[in-house]
């Protein structure tokens, strides 16, 4: 194509290419690039396909004006054609086409020409059209034909020029840096949009204004800027606009360099024994960039280099063929031209003869010999992505396995998410597609890590959708609550807890991502009502006029009704916009937030009745927060507060509040309502499920366990006075040494309990987490005293003929009755806390939701059923004994005081600690709390009563130690037990030998 620089008409002339005269005609006077075009089509077309050629003939004139008869339409019949009366300088082919089976036809523009942006916006592309491109190809159909235009002149150099220019701030980002784009145009620019091309991305992305981008533009001038970039906004950035009635483009290709925080190092620790493993392998990896990158290694001795390259990384290996004498530090060294190095590093520790290790171990991860005092490191199994931990104790123990593992799924979900707010991406096009794929990614949820990361994608979906004011279709909002009622099904103990030590704000994030998503749907698809399990919604569009009382109720149990009256809904009707109103049922999440209170409701420990109510208004592209709102919870037991989730408080994890809420006895029914003046997640605080605030309760309390305290005390000065007369043979110092440590036990468990109220709650509190540790300790050693007690006695009565030492029966007990419970107590404790689940809400004992609490009471479960098994067993044999095997006299009493004492306190502990699991566990009345508080304030009386006074060798010592007007006879009995003690010392110990 050459400039024009005489007057020329453009004819457009669709002549049949086979057989035709006027082209046979016109090649003679043809240009050289209508002659290449001209022949590669008449080659196509001896391949059986048939074509149109569109044209344009240009034809010169000897004078500088126009002909006033070309101001006419020209019409050439075919006859006046085949006899040329107009002689045709030139001829240049502008658009080539081919004719589909359907008769449409594609037809591409020829170098120099191109379709105008009209022609490109009215007719489909004939590929995969990528919307920043100009077209090239258009499809036309039958019965309409289009013609490519000459593009507009440029300077006088290059003829042709966009009319603009693109600069940038420097090819080469360091990172953290802003990138700015500037676009200077001539003309007048219209569509202009900006596009980033990544590297293995299978198309370009639209940038728009998000966190990360800003578009800003004047007369003439138009800047992409992207702050704080990083590796992720390497690529081609492609600027597209409309000027002079044609699409353009100019691009730039921008580059990043890598940091230390982007290479992967597999593994970035490592421990090996030259003995079983004389070689192992190491590596770094990068992702894909534009950016040409080689590796090193050093040391390289007896090493063998490798490189692998996929879609999205490369990675550069190390293959170590002889294991190193000595603990080595391996250097990968990471260059590109003309950049800093990136230097990483891998610690390999070698295990020498005589250290501690911890074995090699097959599971879900293969676990290599390691090191005492070293982590090892593996790569997630399957598709997932991050590393397993696992340290290895001083003493070749292995410890718990510390997970970082996320699904890739997930992750990748989360990364399109994040771009996405960020600027790049389609929000109105990408965000109900995310949905749509959120139910089936709950399955993929099988570690806290992967609900951290599906909680994190919907909460920034959601200010996608707030920030761009996208209206959600009925699918993507099905999609949305369907993923919303498998999250909240998800386990408690083993995903929600961990995940909430982790990042104790996740349940108010989730509330707060489903309350915004909720409330965007689109107009159209009003009235929506959806139910499942744990999520219920119902939306009404109301009329632009004066809307009446908006009513609303849910079949839950027992159901739950809200309104809205007329007043507060009037307000809305004025500026003639439709009213839409959702209100949101969600079941569990209440025990997934925080325990946190705001100011007005104290420390007090409550509960919610297992749901919340969401109720969100939206007047046009407008959320509006203020109006009174009538819920109805149902029936309620206890103290009621009408609360709402306050997303701002305790810095951010959110709190309950009351403010500008209050209760109302409900008038027509028995039931409580709640009166809010303000729309949000509202819910209801009751203590009926938990120790009512009953001021005589918590008195009966306290003054019963004073007196099980004095009754202790008193039980130990009974022994201080009477000991070395009651302990007279090995049954009865044994049986007196396990009653003295179940009473030391419980004396300091009381005082701990006593004392727990006093202290601030919460495991922040060190003083409360001691408390809550020693009294479950004490509580539990108590009953292994106990089980030590009926197995000693078990013992005596089946093992006749081979007894056991004293000295070694006690070191038994002590074991039993002490080092059992501390495991127990410090398993609990080393398992639960860092789970959260350790601590009760508000109190300073284990915590009922989790698993903790089963660890007190499966113990003491279990200590009662043995104990009635062996007292069964001993009732049987010291009732009937065989000639046999029947004890002594002595010992005989002294078995039938255990007996006695076992008979009797078994029950009562475990009746006491029956109700008390009774109380924790079941929502009943309060006489089980009064009955629980009798018998637990009891133990130290009824321990003192059937345990050491209502002996009978016990009372004898007293009578003897008290008595002081007895007969002669009487002192010189007590002289004679007294003198009589190491005679029967000197009796056990030839028995024990």
């Amino acid at each position: 194509m050459v400039c024009l620089a005489a007057p020329a008409l453009l004819l457009a002339m669709t002549l049949p290419f086979l057989g035709s005269p006027v082209a046979q005609a016109s090649q003679p006077g043809q240009s050289q690039a209508g002659g290449e075009s001209g022949q590669r089509l008449d080659q196509e077309s001896r391949a059986g396909a048939s074509a149109l050629v569109s044209v344009y003939a240009q034809l010169d004139f000897a004078h500088e004006t126009w002909p006033a008869a070309l101001s006419r339409p020209l019409t050439l019949p075919t006859a006046s054609v085949s006899s040329a009366p107009i002689t045709l300088t030139g001829l240049s082919l502008t658009t080539e086409c081919k004719v589909n089976r359907d008769g449409c036809s594609y037809c591409a523009c020829q170098s120099g020409y191109q379709w105008n942006a009209s022609v490109c916006s009215h007719h489909n592309p004939c590929q995969t059209h990528l919307q920043h491109q100009p077209c090239g190809c258009l499809v036309f159909s039958p019965v309409e034909a289009g013609y490519c235009q000459l593009l507009p002149p440029g300077s006088p150099v290059s003829c042709l020029a966009v009319p603009a220019t693109l600069s940038l701030n420097s090819w080469l980002q360091m990172p953290g840096s802003t990138l700015n784009l500037t676009l200077v145009t001539s003309q007048e620019t219209t569509n202009l949009n900006w596009f980033l091309w990544r590297l293995g991305s299978p198309s370009p992305v639209l940038l728009r204004a998000g966190t990360r981008v800003s578009l800003t533009s004047s007369p003439g001038r138009a800047v992409l800027s992207i702050i704080n970039i990083s590796h992720k906004w390497a690529g081609e950035y492609i600027c597209c606009f409309e000027a002079q009635g044609f699409r353009w483009e100019l691009q730039k290709v921008v580059r990043v360099p890598l940091q230390a925080t982007d290479v992967a190092r597999l593994p970035d620790e490592l421990s090996i024994s030259c003995a079983t493993s004389p070689g192992f392998q190491l590596s770094c990896c990068i992702p894909s960039t534009h950016l040409g990158y080689t590796a090193s290694w050093s040391p390289r001795e007896g090493s063998e280099a490798s490189f692998v390259r996929t879609r999205d990384s490369q990675c550069f290996g190390l293959a170590v063929q002889r294991c190193p004498a000595a603990d080595t530090t391996y250097t990968c060294d990471l260059q590109s031209p003309g950049l800093t190095p990136i230097r990483v590093t891998v610690s390999v520790t070698v295990i020498q003869d005589g250290d501690t290790t911890c074995p090699e171990e097959a599971s879900a991860v293969a676990w290599n010999v390691t090191k005492a005092g070293h982590v090892a490191r593996a790569p997630c199994p399957g598709k997932r992505t991050g590393t397993v931990k696992r340290p290895c104790g001083p003493d070749g123990v292995w410890g718990p396995v510390q997970s970082s593992c996320t699904d890739t799924g997930l992750l990748a979900l989360l990364r399109r998410v994040w771009l996405l707010r960020a600027g790049q991406g389609w929000p109105a096009t990408e965000v109900p597609q995310i949905l749509a794929q959120l139910p089936e990614q709950v399955v993929a949820v099988t570690s806290p890590s992967d609900l951290l990361a599906l909680v994190h994608t919907m909460t920034v979906l959601a200010k996608v959708v707030a920030d761009a004011r996208i209206q959600l279709n009925y699918s993507a909002l099905e999609a949305l609550l369907n993923t919303t009622d498998k999250i909240l099904d998800l386990d408690s103990g083993s995903l929600w807890a961990p995940a909430r030590a982790q990042k104790p704000s996740v349940g108010s994030n989730l509330l707060l991502a489903v309350e915004t998503l909720a409330r965007s749907l689109c107009p159209q698809d009003h009235p929506f009502s959806f139910v499942l399990p744990n999520v219920q919604q119902q939306t009404q569009l109301l009329g632009p006029t004066s809307p009446a009382d908006y009513r609303v109720s849910f079949p839950t149990q027992p159901p739950l009704q809200a309104w809205i009256p007329k007043h507060s809904l009037a307000p809305l009707s004025h500026n003639g916009t439709n009213v839409s109103i959702t209100s949101l049922v969600l079941q569990k999440l209440d025990h997934f937030l925080l325990s946190n209170y705001g100011q007005g409701l104290g420390d007090s420990l409550y509960v919610t009745p297992g749901l919340v109510l969401v109720i969100s208004i939206m007047a046009g592209d407008q959320v509006f927060n203020q109006g009174e709102v009538i819920m109805d919870f149902g029936g309620t037991d206890g103290s009621t507060h009408c609360v709402f989730w306050d997303f701002d408080l305790f810095q951010g994890k959110g709190g309950w509040s009351d403010a500008g809420c209050w209760v109302q006895a409900a008038s027509a029914s028995p039931t409580t309502q709640c009166i809010c003046q303000h729309l949000t997640a509202f819910s209801i605080l009751m203590s009926g499920h938990t120790v009512p605030q009953n001021p005589t309760l918590e008195l009966l309390s306290q003054v019963g366990l004073g007196a099980s305290i004095l009754a202790l005390l008193l039980c130990l000065g009974v022994y201080r006075l009477v000991w070395r007369f009651v302990v007279r043979n090995k049954v009865t110092y044994l049986r007196h040494v396990a009653l003295l440590n179940v009473v030391l036990c419980l004396l300091a468990a009381d005082t701990c309990f006593l004392g727990a109220p006093l202290l601030p709650p919460g495991p922040r509190s060190p003083l409360c987490l001691a408390a809550a540790f020693l009294c479950h300790f004490l509580y539990l050693a108590t009953f292994f005293w106990m089980l030590a007690q009926a197995l000693m006695l078990a013992h005596q009565l089946l093992f006749v003929f081979h007894q056991l030492s004293k000295h070694r029966m006690l070191s038994l007990m002590v074991f039993l009755g002490y080092l059992c419970p501390m495991g127990f107590a410090g398993v609990t404790l080393g398992l639960y806390l860092p789970q959260g689940q350790y601590l009760g809400e508000g109190a300073c004992w284990l915590d009922r939701k989790g698993g903790a609490l089963y660890t007190f009471v499966g113990p003491v479960l279990a200590i009662v059923g043995v104990n009635g098994l062996v007292l069964t067993m001993a009732v049987l044999k010291l009732l009937r004994p065989s000639l046999s095997e029947g004890p002594q006299v002595e010992k005989r009493q002294a078995l039938l005081g255990v007996l006695k004492a076992l008979l009797i306190l078994t029950p009562i502990f475990g009746l006491t600690w029956g109700l008390g699991l009774a109380t924790l566990l079941e929502d009943i009345s309060v006489v089980p709390h009064y009955l629980f508080t009798v018998l637990n304030a009891s133990q130290g009386v009824f321990i003192l009563l059937f345990g050491c006074l209502m002996d009978r060798k016990v009372q004898e010592a007293l009578r003897k130690r008290f008595c002081r007007t007895q007969p002669p006879t009487s002192t010189i009995s007590l002289a004679t037990n007294e003198a009589y003690i190491p005679e029967h010392s000197k009796g056990r110990s030839e028995d024990a030998r």
